[in-house]
């Protein structure tokens, strides 16, 4: 295949024992051999009146099928079924009561931490979007972690974040720039884009929150066609609960950013008040599941006692299973180099920091080296 000459890592990676026991459920569902999870939400019976319950009662009904769930996937992580995918669908499932739960969101979001409660049908969120999709590019990521290459990604215009240093801003920032689409038409791109030999389908940005509603209504086509492909989160992970709890059955492999260590950093580079409280209880969420995760965290100038040491610290005491990837990919943009009140970080990050970086994480015992580029 073509993206063998340029990543072999891709291929190579897998020997590595470490990498396939963490990551073992997405490289079942990647083979083939196990049904993704929103083929088991899919196909998991739902009461027929759930359309007309109240929102506290709806989530009520949520929690408790999202417990049957789980038992479920237990099971199928012991002894994988992949006939699953090819089984008629119920009347009404686990599923549809998400969606119905991610509409109701459009109304009054408050899918991220920002907690606007915009209705989204009238005006634009905190987010910068409307109730409809804006997708900017969907292509096959060469650049991604090797577990993940080919990647299939869709990228979404819009973000809850005002990160300064945003390599994206251009459609992160200008929602505009992205092209007006539908539920169906991310499901045809993610038809498209498995059938060309994507190995997941992975929902970035900008930011992929608000388009949770959509993302949510694409993957009941995709079921019912039998289309069958792991589903990857790519997130700054500023979710409610209640936002994290309509993608937890869902996703398959978790790609969440760890940017800060501390809320001062976080306020003052993307906006993002109250971080690490929000971050860590999102984390700790997929972490007690056991859910696949490759963390990635972007080394910032200038930031590695404040920032890289405490995220790493916090995974190794939470997150023991996690691959991290430790990034030197920094570079000042966007607002950086026009503000002076940014010209601490207007410079790479140095050699001697990565090595700091690096030096702690093995100090640690964390597993970054399969894994970061």
């Amino acid at each position: 295949m073509y993206w063998e000459l340029y990543r072999p890592d891709a291929v190579v990676v897998w020997e590595s024992p470490v990498v396939r026991e963490r990551l073992r459920w997405y490289y079942s569902v990647m083979r083939g051999s196990a049904p993704a999870k929103f083929h088991i939400a899919a196909r998991m019976e739902a009461p027929p009146d759930y359309a007309s319950m109240g929102d506290e009662e709806l989530w009520r009904l949520h929690e408790r099928l999202g417990e049957v769930f789980d038992d479920e996937w237990r099971r199928q992580k012991e002894k994988p079924d992949v006939s699953l995918v090819k089984k008629e669908l119920p009347r009404v499932s686990f599923l549809d009561v998400k969606i119905e739960l991610g509409r109701r969101q459009l109304r009054r979001c408050m899918l991220c931490e920002r907690q606007c409660g915009v209705d989204r049908t009238t005006r634009r969120g905190a987010c910068l979007l409307d109730h409809k999709p804006r997708v900017a590019s969907f292509f096959h990521h060469l650049g991604e972690e090797a577990p993940l290459v080919p990647s299939g990604t869709v990228f979404f215009s819009g973000c809850n974040f005002r990160c300064v240093y945003c390599q994206n801003w251009d459609i992160s920032q200008h929602p505009e720039a992205g092209v007006e689409t539908t539920s169906q038409a991310l499901a045809a791109i993610q038809i498209r884009l498995r059938e060309e030999g994507a190995r997941n389908i992975n929902w970035v940005g900008g930011e992929p929150t608000p388009n949770i509603p959509h993302i949510l209504e694409s993957l009941k086509i995709l079921a019912a066609r039998g289309v069958n492909v792991p589903q990857l989160w790519n997130s700054n992970m500023y979710l409610t609960p209640g936002g994290l709890s309509l993608i937890l059955h869902v996703i398959d492999i978790w790609l969440p950013d760890f940017k800060y260590g501390n809320d001062k950093c976080a306020l003052k580079y993307s906006v993002a008040p109250r971080y690490w409280e929000v971050t860590t209880r999102n984390f700790s969420v997929i972490c007690s599941r056991g859910e696949d995760i490759i963390v990635r965290h972007l080394v910032l100038p200038g930031h590695v006692e404040c920032c890289t040491k405490p995220v790493l610290r916090w995974l190794a005491e939470n997150c023991r299973h996690v691959l991290v990837n430790v990034m030197d990919q920094y570079r000042p943009d966007h607002l950086v180099p026009k503000m002076d009140r940014y010209r601490e970080i207007r410079r790479r990050v140095s050699e001697g920091e990565m090595e700091e970086a690096y030096r702690y994480a093995d100090e640690l015992g964390l597993a970054w080296r399969e894994v970061t580029n």
